[in-house]
């Protein structure tokens, strides 16, 4: 047993801890969670522990249901708001089959695969992404707790209280963060997560999701990170910055380009835009998520790039005095706080690892602001635009040669089906708009 395991058993026992939640997720996102007492730790450190994968979305029929979660030890951490009477702590899981080979469906499984294949080429991959949501009163009324805007420093009530608990529980858990405020929208809030490895972050972008709902339930209010829950609001965004790094050096710097760019970088680059429609379903894979990628509301909709535009769907932010070396890195803006963070971040990086495999070649910068061109002027000068709905979106990733290859057979064919029917059962349903427009005059 390593030293890692060896360190759970001990502060399971001197902590008193009762439970150990193992946690996972599904293809689409979703935590999900079962439990031990410390009785059965150390066989599932050893061995893994024996569930029902059938019940899982995406994951095996009923006659091949056993499955065996392998909690990695490195993601303990005692769970905050569950108090001290009775700890409880949680570690994250790989999910395999008996004879120990990975389960295919299994989105950590997706994400560990592609960052290997990054690895063998010796890079590693980082992220940072910026996480939007928003308070409402509950899950059935959307009403804001607030009528703040961008940046504004409100008098003390609910919801600072709330972004505060919530970094604090964050910092408890070992996710250290580095911004907060508040959001463009009613009730929406920002909460920066500090750059890290991307599958230490995907885990973070999970427990990050729980640790929000969780404090918001203990103050009677409901977190939501839907994509666009206010009609004429702004969407909720998940902002990802990205960049590799060889050794301790930044793979995107080189001081002698204008942009301060690397080859490596401007080919990454070049790929995320090459790909980009291919890979919306994955980083925007709700029905939706389309009703925040519309112009006039600052959410990227043209398939561009820039230094400080933010009308641009990936942009290349300026890196502080005396920083510009190891702060290199691009900012990818389409992604939402609701995808799938492994199956997302997976998908990031397949497409700029194809875009240093092939040498892609970097479009032009984008100068101008993206959303006061004419049709005639973006397709002029290049500029594409992401699908503008969930069934667009499926139709570019199911003819895509990189997303099948980067999410596995499995995951891509089970997620392809799940978003068509989702589309399907969205697109026959009859909406207030369509009674308030038709029902009186036809």
């Amino acid at each position: 047993m390593d030293r890692q395991a060896e360190y759970v058993l001990r502060t399971v026992e001197e902590r008193g801890v009762r439970f150990v939640r193992l946690w996972f997720t599904d293809v689409l996102g979703k935590l999900k969670s079962f439990s031990i007492t410390p009785a059965e730790l150390e066989l599932a450190l050893e061995e893994g522990m024996t569930f029902d994968g059938s019940a899982i979305e995406g994951y095996t029929r009923v006659q091949e249901a056993d499955m065996l979660a392998r909690p990695d030890a490195a993601t303990f951490e005692i769970l905050p708001w569950r108090g001290n009477d009775a700890p409880v702590a949680r570690m994250f899981c790989d999910i395999t089959h008996f004879d120990g080979t990975p389960f295919a469906g299994d989105p950590r499984h997706v994400l560990r695969r592609n960052l290997e294949r990054a690895r063998e080429r010796g890079f590693t991959f980082f992220v940072s992404p910026e996480m939007e949501y928003f308070y409402f009163r509950s899950e059935t009324d959307p009403t804001p707790l607030d009528n703040g805007g961008f940046f504004d420093l409100t008098t003390q009530d609910i919801a600072s209280e709330l972004r505060k608990q919530t970094i604090i529980t964050l910092e408890a858990m070992g996710i250290p963060t580095e911004y907060s405020f508040h959001e463009n929208g009613p009730s929406q809030h920002e909460i920066d997560l500090r750059y890290t490895d991307a599958l230490s972050m995907a885990d973070n972008v999970m427990t990050f999701r729980l640790v929000v709902k969780e404090v918001a339930r203990l103050h009677g209010v409901h977190a939501t990170f839907m994509p666009k829950p206010i009609e004429g609001a702004f969407g909720s965004g998940m902002h990802t910055h990205l960049s590799l790094f060889e050794g301790d050096t930044n793979a995107f710097h080189d001081a002698s380009n204008e942009y301060g760019l690397s080859k490596t970088g401007q080919a990454f680059i070049a790929g995320i835009l090459h790909h980009a429609r291919e890979i919306a379903a994955v980083t925007n894979q709700w029905v939706n998520s389309y009703k925040r990628l519309v112009v006039g509301y600052e959410a990227p909709v043209y398939v561009c790039w820039a230094r400080n535009n933010r009308s641009a769907l990936v942009r290349l932010p300026p890196a502080k005095q005396g920083h510009q070396g190891d702060a290199t890195r691009l900012e990818f803006r389409a992604p939402d706080p609701a995808c799938n963070p492994y199956l997302a971040f997976s998908v990031m990086l397949a497409a700029g690892m194809r875009g240093i495999e092939q040498n892609y070649a970097l479009p032009p910068e984008a100068l101008n602001n993206i959303y006061e061109m004419s049709g005639e002027e973006r397709e002029a000068a290049g500029i594409g635009s992401l699908p503008s709905s969930l069934r667009e979106a499926t139709d570019a990733m199911a003819s895509s040669e990189l997303v099948r290859d980067a999410l596995g057979e499995h995951v891509f064919e089970y997620f392809l089906r799940n978003k068509r029917a989702e589309w399907d059962e969205y697109s026959v349903q009859v909406t207030p708009w369509e009674i308030r427009e038709f029902l009186a005059d036809l």
